[in-house]
């Protein structure tokens, strides 16, 4: 009980120090993240729980460029994540998190250079967007919000297919527990959330069991639990 007991302490005290170091770095302004439910924007949530820094949440309405108003003045892109920390303002799902680990660290969650898993976090961290969630996308803008005139099932089909064959081969890729450098960092974020995308929106077929298995794991993180249920109360 002793050991459990020093090691929460322990946990206690590397949070409450990024926390300090936070606000020494950008003593005017809380990190602040525009986001949608389960959108995109839910690895850049994930990250900030995972780091235990302090954030303010706004949830919007899906698609927020049409249902929330000023929000080209949030983002001229009109999308989701948008993460502001002081003059900083930053819109790609993966580049956040990997600049909160960088900035407000040191910490494990982001590879350095020197390290042996460098170029497979790299690797992993942007490949969870640019190869597992553009495909959905397009098979979501086709099967899902497209109205029902517009739909295309023959598109969202082949883009669902597509997506399932590169899971499938990023699997191989991966490392045996977690997708780079042995430990849990910003690229299984990265991943895990296109993983967590597909179970949510009918793609179960195209997730091998044993990637759903990877999933149970990640999703068991108490930094997912507490993103799940900070984007319900802010909802």
């Amino acid at each position: 009980m002793d050991c459990l007991h020093d090691q929460h302490f322990a946990a206690m005290c590397r949070k409450l120090a990024l926390v300090l170091r936070t606000l020494s770095r950008n003593p005017h302004a809380m990190l602040t993240l525009y986001h949608c439910k389960n959108a995109r924007s839910f690895r850049a949530l994930w990250a900030l729980e995972e780091m235990g820094l302090p954030y303010r949440l706004h949830t919007l309405p899906f698609p927020p460029r049409h249902r929330h108003e000023g929000m080209h003045e949030i983002n001229p892109l009109g999308t989701i994540p948008v993460l502001i920390d002081g003059d900083v303002r930053m819109t790609e799902s993966v580049a956040i998190p990997h600049y909160l680990a960088t900035k407000y660290g040191p910490t494990d969650l982001a590879v350095a250079p020197h390290e042996e898993g460098y170029a497979a976090y790299l690797n992993f961290l942007v490949m969870g967007e640019a190869t597992l969630t553009f495909p959905q996308t397009i098979h979501l803008r086709y099967q899902v919000f497209a109205r029902p005139g517009e739909r295309r099932p023959e598109i969202a089909r082949d883009y669902a297919e597509w997506f399932g064959s590169r899971l499938r081969n990023a699997e191989g890729m991966m490392g045996e527990e977690f997708v780079a450098a042995g430990r849990f960092t910003m690229a299984d974020i990265s991943v895990g959330y296109a993983i967590m995308l597909a179970l949510s929106v009918g793609l179960e077929e195209f997730v091998p069991s044993s990637l759903r298995d990877r999933w149970s794991s990640l999703s068991a993180r108490e930094s997912w639990k507490r993103a799940i249920a900070a984007q319900e109360s802010s909802a």
